[in-house]
């Protein structure tokens, strides 16, 4: 009997998007928190006493700032090393770019796969072969798995890829293979990386993405961890998932159409921050809080959204262990326009000529002409998922033209209200 772990994509010190640029983000999460969470892959490791490690590509995150993160990766390594658990790494897209890594000498117990061509790693002790090849360049648009060699009759064969299958959305297309092509090759075990979301592509064979190690944006929600396998007589008898992940992203969705008071509002987004920390792990949370449903407090929550902002920050500081990462408003009027401002009142006008606004992109960029010129001259890597310059397509300026017609309603209303 012997047991792995396979991981991948653990971005090693890249920064958690989306959170250090406000005040009352929890930095001492944040900074650490891909170093806390390899911690806890190590330990996981040490603790079921396995026998490899496998890292499927993207250990790193592009070019280190300095040697640490590899003196600190180093480091991991000597703690297996000592338990007599060996590593086995292929690159990725992100890794072929540091050029540190390179040079950085690795402990005995790692071997980490050639870019030329497939390698084929035997241990011969438990009786298992590891096939696997390293990228060259961060852009991979050859199909690697074709090369790999056929399965070894007399050994446990595991694949170690870097790969996209088929396409997965937001993720680039790299070392493109089919699952067909993946089976064929009569392998027991696909180890897959490059995809941070957890997925099953097959049972028989075993064909999994583990997903990333610490989700680092709202992009990026639930658990992430590692899979733990265990293996008896040449057969895979369990396939475990593991979350280990300090900080966790994830989105609260509030249904506020039973509220008739701000009171209710507040008593539904405490509930739901409850149930959310309860579903936790004991994890610190990023939360992005979305209002949704007909209610009577839609006026109410559109004309004042930044005192509710800091009102419900306030409920989530008060609860504890979670951070509001951001909140949107998607409540809709209980009653119509025209039932509230009736036919023929300037009020009624008003509304009608809002109701007419149109804004697209074109008319977008006349207003601010130096918008589109600005963003194509910026660096790729500034368009986060927290990009600062608003999306100009159909779709998110019909959006954007929704939200203020609404919030102009919204302040005509609180202004005739207070008549």
């Amino acid at each position: 009997m012997f047991r792995f772990i396979h991981t991948a994509d653990i971005h090693l010190d890249s920064p958690l998007k989306g959170l250090e640029s406000y005040e009352d983000a929890p930095v001492d999460e944040i900074r650490g928190a891909t170093r806390r969470a390899f911690e806890n892959l190590i330990d996981l490791a040490i603790e079921e006493t396995v026998n490899f490690v496998l890292i499927a590509g993207d250990l790193y995150d592009g070019d280190w700032k300095d040697y640490n993160t590899g003196l600190f990766f180093v480091r991991q390594m000597s703690r297996l090393d000592k338990a007599g658990i060996r590593v086995f790494i292929v690159s990725g897209n992100h890794d072929a770019v540091n050029q540190i890594t390179k040079t950085m000498p690795l402990p005995g117990n790692v071997t980490l796969y050639s870019h030329k061509k497939p390698q084929s790693v035997k241990l011969d002790d438990i009786g298992v072969i590891i096939h696997g090849q390293s990228y060259a360049s961060r852009v991979v648009t050859e199909n690697l798995a074709l090369q790999y060699p056929q399965y070894d009759s007399n050994y446990f064969n595991i694949g170690l890829l870097h790969t996209s299958l088929t396409g997965r959305e937001g993720h680039e297309d790299y070392a493109p293979c089919t699952p067909d092509e993946l089976k064929s090759k009569g392998y027991d075990y696909w180890a897959l990386g490059h995809v941070h979301k957890r997925e099953v592509i097959s049972e028989d064979p075993w064909v999994i993405f583990p997903g990333n190690l610490q989700g680092r944006h709202i992009k990026e929600t639930g658990a992430k961890g590692a899979t733990l396998v265990s293996v008896e007589d040449s057969r895979i008898t369990a396939v475990d998932e593991r979350a280990l992940d300090v900080l966790r992203w994830g989105i609260c969705q509030v249904d506020l159409s039973e509220c008739e008071t701000i009171d209710n509002v507040y008593n539904a987004i405490r509930q739901a921050f409850e149930r959310e920390l309860d579903l936790a792990d004991g994890k610190v949370l990023a939360l992005r809080l979305v209002l949704t449903g007909r209610c009577h407090v839609h006026t109410r929550l559109l004309s004042r959204t930044e005192q509710y902002e800091e009102e419900f920050r306030g409920i989530a500081a008060g609860i504890g262990d979670i951070w509001i990462e951001k909140i949107v408003f998607r409540t809709v009027r209980k009653v119509s326009v025209k039932e509230i401002a009736g036919d023929d009142t300037p009020v009624a006008g008003l509304m009608q000529s809002i109701g007419s606004l149109e804004l697209d992109g074109d008319s977008l960029l006349e207003f601010v002409p130096e918008l589109a010129v600005l963003k194509r001259k910026l660096p790729p890597d500034i368009h986060s998922p927290n990009d600062p310059f608003p999306d100009i397509s159909s779709g998110k300026i019909a959006e954007l033209r929704t939200e203020v017609k609404e919030l102009l309603i919204a302040k005509l209303l609180q202004h005739e209200e207070s008549q």
